[in-house]
């Protein structure tokens, strides 16, 4: 029989776990919008690019080949960050990808930042903390 001392420190490492895969997955946002950021940047340095010089340039091409090592150290820690986690919980996580990618393209490319973008990444975020929020229940 299991004392209430050890159904305690059970849901402790639950929620720790828990936890560390939230962390997991947002790190995995700033990831994949680096590597996209990057992956723009080496598309740009494309010349006429066909399928074969394309290929040729992920290897390369240091920005398109980074960008693709982050998208797989990405995929890694996403893999981590499920073992323990809920998949209805963390997926959704993973759209706050857009929203760092709509600051980082203001930022280094100079894109606009118009009301209709702003209010998508409003919902976005939104969607989140609703999501986080349910997760505590």
């Amino acid at each position: 029989m299991s004392s209430p001392a050890d159904s305690a420190a059970v849901e402790a490492r639950r929620v720790a776990a828990r936890r560390k895969g939230i962390g997991l997955v947002v790190i995995c946002t700033a990831l994949g919008a680096a590597g996209q950021i990057l992956i723009k940047m080496g598309a740009d340095r494309l010349v006429n690019p066909t399928l074969w010089s394309t290929f040729l340039g992920f290897f390369t091409v240091p920005p398109l080949f980074a960008g693709y090592c982050l998208y797989a150290l990405m995929t890694v820690l996403f893999i981590f960050a499920l073992k323990d986690g809920e998949l209805s919980i963390l997926y959704p996580i993973i759209s706050l990808t857009y929203v760092w990618v709509a600051g980082l393209s203001f930022w280094f490319f100079h894109d606009t930042l118009n009301w209709s973008k702003l209010a998508g990444i409003v919902i976005i975020v939104t969607g989140v903390a609703v999501l986080g929020k349910d997760a505590h229940k």
